[in-house]
């Protein structure tokens, strides 16, 4: 397992080789809160014969260190992103993002719009924000971290929670045992910190501009069954970008599927992946990451 280290953090990744389909473009995929670059691989294993793949941990999850002195919002993490992508010299991407790391996609292509050929948010949705539910689940989530019983790993059983936990279906066991591990394993500072800074009420609002004003393609993937990111706050942010229209032709709901549609709907999301990368043809220029634009 390959690392880096970016911008101070080492940060590990796994990079598929080349393709014999189109070795110009890098799919780049980005995990969501508590999670790790593990549960993209079933979907990397569809589509790396089309096209190159690289995962990542984010910055204080999974296998990748935390930096103290590095900042947790959305653009924070977009940076580190635009430096691993610098680091292997990919200069043409497209980024897959689930749930929060959707969020960090779409600023990585604001930041870098010439680097970045397009996003897909996968359960990636937003742009409402209610304050008393927000309050409640920013407080919800700060004790969730801060009270995480290590002792845990050690009870047989233990990930059997994690099954059914924010999905349609069960999921097998050893992505349960995933899920625990890397609840159990992230950094509490990154992980209270990305979802503070992420949550509040300027961040949330400005989602809606920052989806509007780029220029790049930008699809969505909502899971009907999805209590986490309903299919409404999904359409909502899908609403804003100019290739929405009257069809809605840059979102796709799909059936029976809750929060983790790249487990519970495998082929579904590589099918999607598939089309909407394939019937892109924008011309991509070279990336001046120096470049900083504000929303």
């Amino acid at each position: 397992m390959p690392h880096l280290n970016l911008r101070g953090s080492l940060h590990a990744y796994d990079q598929t080789d080349q393709t014999d389909g189109d070795p110009e473009l890098t799919l780049v995929f980005l995990h969501g809160w508590l999670l790790s670059r593990t549960y993209w691989q079933p979907l990397i294993t569809r589509l790396r014969s089309q096209w190159p793949c690289l995962s990542y941990d984010l910055r204080g999850f999974g296998e990748s260190a935390a930096n103290p002195d590095l900042g947790h919002s959305p653009a924070d993490y977009a940076e580190d992103l635009i430096a691993l992508l610098t680091a292997l010299d990919l200069r043409r991407v497209w980024l897959v993002g689930h749930s929060l790391g959707g969020t960090v996609a779409l600023w990585a292509a604001r930041l870098c719009p010439d680097r970045v050929a397009g996003v897909i948010g996968v359960n990636a949705g937003g742009g409402i924000y209610i304050e008393r539910e927000f309050e409640r689940f920013r407080g919800f989530g700060q004790q969730l971290i801060r009270w995480r019983p290590q002792w845990l790993r050690q009870i047989p059983g233990a990930e059997l929670p994690f099954c059914w936990d924010s999905v349609h279906r069960p999921l097998p066991r050893k992505w349960a045992r995933q899920r625990l591990q890397d609840f159990l394993g992230a950094d509490a500072r990154a992980a209270i910190g990305i979802l503070l800074d992420s949550t509040t009420a300027e961040q949330v609002h400005c989602l809606p501009s920052l989806v509007a004003r780029l220029t790049q393609p930008v699809y969505f993937l909502a899971g009907d069954r999805d209590s986490i990111m309903p299919p409404a706050y999904v359409q909502h942010l899908a609403s804003f970008h100019p290739s929405f229209g009257l069809e809605g032709r840059n979102l796709r709901q799909l059936r029976h599927c809750g929060h983790l549609a790249m487990l519970e709907q495998t082929d579904a999301v590589a099918e999607a992946i598939q089309t909407w990368v394939s019937q892109s043809t924008r011309p991509q220029l070279n990336c001046d990451a120096s470049v900083q634009p504000s929303i």
